[in-house]
């Protein structure tokens, strides 16, 4: 455990809380969803430990145990954070990993900063290319009206969105595919929170448009998504993720909801080593 400062300010630093499991392996750098942190990944931790490699999770800015600033929400700012962390590691021949939110992350990361420290990505259950629907974007999962709701809901009352959110995380039509405690884990998570970064970034991930990023993700990429995903749907972004690069693989994760790390943690972590040894 260590924390790593994403900027400097004139009065207060941004920190953001990184858990290192150290060692020699390839590092692999795991890019959390949105409202959660690093925890999330507890799952994959030992399995990609147990494989040799050494595994890197942060809270992003505003969630979990990472400063949570009054603002530094769009993608530009998160991706500079990340870029930050691989600095102040000096990781090199990493894999990133984005997860649902952190997609965004891993897509922007090449159009700001390049490929030289990036060995491969996975976008899992990821945002990419572009959530919201429009004239120019016909195919986006997200309507207008339905992110409004979204934010409507989160700021009258952030316990009662969090718990429908999370079930709707961990379901596929209707039907819970977690345990009611791995649930409560989340919904924990969720609650570390801060508001205001909550609702900017479910701005950021449902607004911001990464098809102009992804031609520029040049390393080898592979694409892991559930096809029961209510959240962030197979056809809407991870299919359309795939279609946009030529040197990716695509994994479906068979009756998985949008949380698959969870849900489905043997197929997932099986899928992610399968790659990384490639």
């Amino acid at each position: 455990m260590t924390e790593v400062t994403a900027h400097h300010g004139l009065f207060k630093d941004t920190n953001l809380h990184v858990d290192d499991t150290g060692g020699t392996g390839r590092p692999v750098v795991l890019i959390h969803g949105w409202p959660l942190s690093g925890e999330s990944f507890a799952a994959q931790v030992p399995a990609l430990q147990a494989a040799g490699y050494r595994v890197i999770t942060y809270d992003r800015r505003g969630f979990g145990r990472s400063s949570k600033p009054h603002g530094g929400y769009t993608y530009d700012t998160l991706t500079e954070d990340l870029n930050a962390l691989l600095e102040a590691l000096d990781l090199t021949d990493a894999t990133l990993v984005g997860f649902s939110m952190g997609g965004g992350e891993v897509a922007r990361y090449f159009t700001r900063f390049g490929s030289g420290r990036v060995r491969s990505v996975v976008f899992a259950a990821a945002v990419p290319p572009y959530m919201m629907q429009g004239e120019d974007n016909p195919d986006g999962p997200l309507t207008k009206e339905a992110a409004a709701e979204m934010a409507a809901a989160l700021t009258k009352d952030e316990d009662s969105f969090y718990d429908d959110f999370t079930r709707q995380f961990f379901s596929v039509n209707g039907e819970l595919k977690v345990t009611e405690q791995q649930r409560q884990d989340a919904l924990g998570l969720c609650k570390q929170a801060d508001k205001k970064a909550a609702l900017a970034c479910m701005e950021a991930f449902g607004t911001t448009d990464f098809r102009d990023d992804l031609p520029n993700v040049t390393v080898p990429a592979l694409v892991l998504h559930g096809d029961g995903d209510g959240t962030v749907p197979l056809d809407g972004s991870g299919a359309r993720t795939h279609a946009s690069l030529p040197n990716s693989d695509l994994h479906v994760l068979r009756d998985a909801p949008h949380g698959c790390n969870v849900s489905h943690p043997d197929e997932f972590n099986q899928a992610l080593l399968t790659f990384l040894a490639k």
